[in-house]
């Protein structure tokens, strides 16, 4: 037989059922705003970067790359940033091998999504700042 619950015991149960319902609909809601663990479209991996490298966007680029990027890559490209030694394949970006087989769309695509360990740029860059540290990133391997 069920015991009915009085308006006491009611009242104090709800909130705690509300804080659930809270908790599992913002849960659902994260998860579902959480890029593809599979990586690029074909389409976006195709995309081609309509940005041209020129002194100043990869100088700007490199302002950008000291800020979200050296901590792990370091601050050449060589993959042995502070932070490197808490994570596994970090990518060197002077080895031309790296990124030999990788699109600039691909490159892209992990820059504004992340990868792995790597968090995502997010909406925190504009297209063409992204654009510009795919070009400053390929340029590492150059040097």
């Amino acid at each position: 037989m069920k015991k009915k619950l009085s308006n006491q015991e009611f009242l104090q149960k709800t909130p705690l059922v509300l804080l659930a319902l809270l908790f599992f609909a913002f849960a659902l809601g994260a998860q579902q705003n959480q890029p593809s663990a599979k990586g690029p479209t074909p389409e976006e991996a195709a995309k081609a970067n309509p940005v041209k490298p020129t002194a100043e966007s990869l100088a700007k680029a490199k302002k950008l790359y000291a800020i979200d990027c050296a901590m792990c890559h370091g601050d050449n490209g060589d993959g042995k940033g502070d932070m490197a030694s808490d994570m596994k394949n970090v990518t060197d970006f002077t080895n031309p091998e790296a990124l030999k087989n990788r699109t600039d769309g691909e490159l892209f695509y992990v820059i504004r999504h992340g990868k792995g360990e790597m968090p995502p740029e997010g909406d925190r860059a504009k297209d063409d700042d992204i654009w510009n540290l795919v070009n400053y990133i390929r340029s590492l391997a150059k040097k």
